[in-house]
């Protein structure tokens, strides 16, 4: 039934390979399926300026896709002067989605930026920057009690995402772009490796949903996230 031959709850195969780039803190390049994004973790002795002097840390992210991540070229967003809508509100997404995981006053005053680049696009480019991003961030968290620069992990939990939607009339759990492009509703679902919800983005694509299917799709974020969590401990091991 779905275009890729998987089960209804079924995975793409999910590959995470870390210290990818040389400078960076933390780096991860993951692939989920024929989506794949480059994470990078870069580590600063300063903080935004509403939280100077509060003694704690900040998170953040930022996301971009290079020019033939898709089928066709899309224009850098630097050329056309700005960034689109879209760009903005994922890497808000990713940001506040890390931020959930982390005890900001054991990280201290200092801020850890999130690079998301997508090298290829194939459906949840948002919820791989995520699961990527949050590896990225771990190792670099490790350098910095390594260093003995901090005394204990800041992060309390791991944060993972999993797409999930009706395609076909049926709840699939992490749609590739062909069913996210036909699907009747799309979900993105961020939650932390104990399973508590840090936000859930929903909305139906010309047909309405059910409460029923509505907990249907959660059952299947839950099982995408514990597999996505398991790969992240082992990759960060």
């Amino acid at each position: 039934m779905r275009p890729s031959g998987r089960k209804l709850d079924e995975m793409r195969a999910v590959s995470i390979e870390t210290g990818f780039t040389k400078h960076a803190e933390g780096s991860a390049l993951i692939k989920i399926g024929h989506t794949h994004v480059l994470c990078t973790a870069t580590i600063e002795d300063r903080v935004p300026p509403f939280i100077k002097g509060s003694g704690l840390g900040w998170v953040t992210a930022e996301y971009g896709m290079l020019p033939r991540a898709t089928n066709t070229r899309m224009r850098r967003e630097a050329a056309m002067g700005k960034q689109g809508g879209r760009t903005v509100e994922i890497q808000r997404l990713i940001g506040r989605s890390l931020r959930a995981g982390v005890d900001r006053s054991a990280l201290g005053e200092r801020q850890i930026t999130i690079d998301c680049d997508v090298l290829q696009a194939d459906g949840g480019t948002r919820c791989a920057s995520i699961t990527g991003g949050w590896v990225a961030l771990k190792l670099a968290v490790n350098k910095l009690m390594k260093a003995g620069d901090i005394v204990s992990d800041p992060l309390v939990d791991p944060v993972a995402a999993v797409s999930c939607g009706i395609y076909a009339g049926q709840p699939v759990l992490d749609l590739d772009y062909p069913e996210d492009s036909e699907a009747g509703v799309d979900g993105n679902f961020i939650l932390t490796g104990t399973g508590r919800l840090i936000e859930v983005q929903m909305s139906a694509e010309g047909q309405t949903f059910s409460r029923d299917q509505m907990n249907q799709l959660m059952d299947l974020a839950e099982k995408g996230v514990t597999e996505l969590v398991a790969a992240q401990k082992a990759a960060t091991a």
